[in-house]
């Protein structure tokens, strides 16, 4: 699976205010919720914090890779968000984080889930593309830095 075909230009948002872990999942939620009709903002901030609960999803470097299962969803969908001022997320290697890159997935499509991690992460070890990401003054600019 590639990143364009689970990410919409409509879920990008590019340094937003947000000075905590919650604030941050909030905004996901937000822009899920509005991509996702059938899925109110409540229950997927629920479902990313549950997560969160389990785990930080930090996993270094300023990414984070929030995640999570929902009922009544019919296709994986991306969320990339990055924040205007680094925040604490207690990722593994204590930095704070700029770079959200979330997903959420149905839950009876869960072999997808990790193999959809996995290119992700791999996509954000690109260090040009992270440095695009970074740069990104404009939705549609952080968009296009995800997706070429």
């Amino acid at each position: 699976m590639e990143i364009k075909d689970i990410l919409h230009p409509d879920c990008t948002l590019c340094a937003v205010q947000g000075a905590s872990k919650k604030r941050i999942l909030e905004h996901i939620s937000d822009i899920a919720s509005q991509h996702l009709l059938e899925i109110d903002q409540a229950t997927i901030l629920s479902c990313l914090m549950c997560r969160e609960k389990m785990g930080s999803t930090g996993i270094g470097n300023g990414i984070a890779l929030p995640h999570g299962r929902l009922e009544n969803l019919e296709e994986v969908i991306a969320i990339v968000v990055t924040s205007e001022t680094p925040i604490n997320y207690e990722a593994i290697d204590n930095a704070p984080v700029d770079v959200f890159f979330a997903i959420l997935v149905p839950t009876d499509k869960a072999s997808e889930h990790l193999g959809t991690l996995s290119a992700i992460a791999e996509k954000l070890t690109n260090k040009e593309t992270l440095k695009m990401m970074r740069a990104a003054t404009t939705d549609e600019e952080l968009f296009k830095a995800v997706v070429e």
